[in-house]
């Protein structure tokens, strides 16, 4: 039986998002065995999507004089890659502050931009239905390459990282604790999200919608039965990281703002 979270103080559900975060980072360490890195200490992760969250190390303990090798090692490790810019998180229950004097001397800064919300499953706020939508699972490869594709487009990214979003998520698999779904509007695939159960808790990723189909409720619905589908499997919270395009919309399904989400960064120039 898993570990599911059921204390929904607002200090267990801060706790809830960043653990479930930590969880994913973890996975995306070990979804690459050529490249993994975890000691009891630190996980490290590289994947070919550049972006500084799919770039990075995770610490589970405070620092010790004897991690500063690490740090210089991990600088270069990043750079002989060739990645601008990746991240260092603190795995619960320890904090930013626990690492930023040593981090900041070797040149992090510290991001506290992205809203950390989390929510009760059984208070979920049930959107109107969206006429034509249709939810699937992600099952296969092919299906696959349709949510990599309208992923892609809907989040804005540069069209030459589909290929790569493609190949990140193959890694990551394609059932649980990771299950990506698509909506289907009226036939046509126009938005997707992903469920990552971890740190007690169900957590939401990946929701994006194709601009041509936005404000009709279809990111709502891509959040929403995700959740529910969790809520069935006896979980109790859900939790996720607002962009500011959906952070309207999370509250209006229940979520609350609970945090910032603390995390430092490096360019590796």
């Amino acid at each position: 039986m898993p570990n599911i979270q059921t204390d929904t103080s607002d200090q267990a559900l801060i706790t809830a998002i960043r653990a479930n975060m930590s969880d994913l980072f973890k996975r995306m360490s070990a979804a690459s065995p050529e490249e993994q890195f975890e000691n009891g200490k630190f996980a490290r992760w590289h994947t070919p999507l550049p972006h500084p969250w799919f770039n990075g190390v995770l610490s589970t303990e405070p620092f010790e004089e004897t991690d500063a090798r690490l740090i210089e090692e991990t600088v270069q490790y990043f750079r002989d890659r060739g990645v601008h810019t990746f991240t260092w998180w603190m795995n619960p229950p320890l904090m930013a502050s626990d690492w930023e004097p040593v981090l900041t001397k070797y040149g992090f800064g510290l991001s506290k931009d992205t809203p950390g919300m989390a929510m009760d499953l059984q208070a979920l706020n049930d959107p109107r239905q969206v006429n034509g939508l249709e939810i699937r699972a992600v099952a296969d490869e092919e299906s696959l390459r349709t949510w990599a594709h309208i992923f892609t487009l809907g989040y804005g990214m540069p069209p030459d990282w589909e290929g790569i979003v493609f190949d990140v998520w193959l890694e990551l698999g394609l059932d649980l604790p990771i299950q990506n779904y698509l909506g289907y509007l009226k036939g046509e695939p126009v938005s997707t999200s992903c469920l990552f159960i971890g740190g007690g808790a169900a957590g939401i990723y990946s929701v994006a919608t194709l601009p041509k189909a936005r404000g009709r409720g279809i990111g709502a619905a891509l959040t929403l039965d995700p959740l529910l589908k969790a809520r069935e499997m006896g979980y109790r919270i859900g939790v996720l990281q607002s962009s500011e395009m959906g952070f309207n919309m999370y509250k209006r399904l229940g979520f609350q703002h609970l945090c910032q989400i603390e995390y430092f960064y490096r360019m590796t120039a």
